[in-house]
């Protein structure tokens, strides 16, 4: 059975996958359908960001702290029950489009521009992969998968490290921080998000040869709409790091 390093998609690893009894899942399909999910994320955004413009800030930050929460649940919601992901992964779309929407919309008023330069980045980065992907520059061996599963599971506990250590007064320097160094690390988690969609690609791709049922189609989507919300904030993040400077 194939495998995925992605937290998300890596959780079918020891599914006992149902036998196929409709059509299979797509490349084109699962392609489609993350489509559809980015496509919901930017109304929720648009939402946010319109309310913003309209100068109700307390009502955007109240939206931002409820669309985290949901966001939360509904990820882990679809990571756990992956069967019900075609009908939590809209949720999930929906929460964090409202909570990047908010994101950017602050992050603008401080830097002007920085959200079109994300979005940029993200595409880049995405377009990047993609290539190097398909000509077959980088390709998710054992090796790989294993190297960048330490790397985001690293990266994991120093965030929570972090958020945990704020309640106290306590804050990681070269993540919480704005010095060379955090401008470093920022960097370093942008490359290892955009490496993680090597491992969204291939698990798309071998899924569909595996004739996976449709169904994975939408896990496969919410799979890499994950990895894209994560690539897009560490690029914001990075972003206003460098023009703090």
């Amino acid at each position: 059975m194939f495998r995925s390093t992605n937290p998300v998609l890596s959780r079918m690893d020891g599914d006992n996958i149902e036998t196929l009894s409709s059509a299979p899942m797509t490349v084109n399909g699962t392609i489609g359908k993350t489509f559809a999910l980015i496509a919901i994320a930017l109304v929720s955004a648009a939402a946010v960001v319109y309310e913003a413009l309209m100068g109700y800030a307390d009502k955007v930050m109240t939206i931002m702290f409820i669309a985290l929460i949901v966001g939360l649940i509904s990820g882990f919601a679809a990571i756990f029950l992956h069967k019900f992901t075609k009908f939590i992964a809209p949720i999930y779309a929906f929460a964090e489009g409202a909570l990047l929407g908010g994101l950017s919309i602050m992050l603008e008023a401080q830097f002007p521009g920085i959200a079109l330069q994300a979005i940029s980045g993200t595409f880049i980065a995405f377009m990047t992969m993609l290539f190097l992907y398909r000509v077959g520059a980088i390709k998710a061996t054992e090796k790989f998968r294993a190297t960048l599963t330490t790397a985001i599971f690293a990266i994991m506990i120093l965030y929570l490290i972090d958020i945990i250590g704020s309640f106290f007064h306590f804050s990681i320097p070269f993540i919480s921080g704005s010095s060379p160094m955090a401008m470093v690390f920022s960097g370093l988690v942008v490359l290892v998000a955009s490496l993680s969609l090597i491992l969204d690609f291939d698990f798309i791709e071998k899924g569909a040869a595996n004739l996976l049922p449709k169904d994975y189609e939408w896990y496969g989507a919410f799979g890499l709409t994950v990895t894209l919300v994560w690539l897009y904030v560490e690029i914001l993040r990075l972003i206003a790091l460098l023009r703090r400077e």
